[in-house]
């Protein structure tokens, strides 16, 4: 039983990589599915919308190279989980008079609000995100 176990446990080890890169890869779909028709995650490619490579920590409308809205560059939201959140459910609420909401209405369901959260946690520094 024993020799049983150990075989068990060195088996889930192996296979340990195997899925935390297939969550990895499916937050990044996630992302994919919602966001990148406007967002990169690459430093400094701004497209429709300001790259979003590092944005949780980052105070709001201070991307360097876009073009943001008077109401996000004179806002005082910083992007952690919670505003992010709001954020990604109805912009318009969180920061009126932004560019982004319309065309973006935002998403209801919160399930995909946190898997986008978590992918944008992976590409943002290690510290960003905590709440004030």
């Amino acid at each position: 039983m024993t020799r049983l176990l150990k075989v068990a446990t060195s088996l889930a080890l192996l296979l340990l990589p195997i899925e935390v890169q297939a969550a990895d890869d499916q937050l990044e779909l996630v992302f994919n599915d919602h966001c990148r028709e406007c967002h990169s995650f690459v430093k400094d490619d701004n497209r429709l919308g300001p790259s979003l490579e590092g944005v949780v920590g980052r105070k709001a409308g201070t991307e360097p190279g876009y073009n943001y809205s008077d109401s996000l560059k004179g806002s005082e939201v910083i992007w952690h989980e919670a505003t992010l959140d709001q954020w990604i459910a109805n912009p318009g609420a969180v920061i009126p008079g932004n560019t982004m909401s319309p065309p973006y209405n935002g998403i209801a369901d919160a399930a995909i609000r946190k898997k986008i959260i978590a992918y944008l946690k992976q590409i943002s520094p290690q510290d960003a995100g905590k709440s004030p």
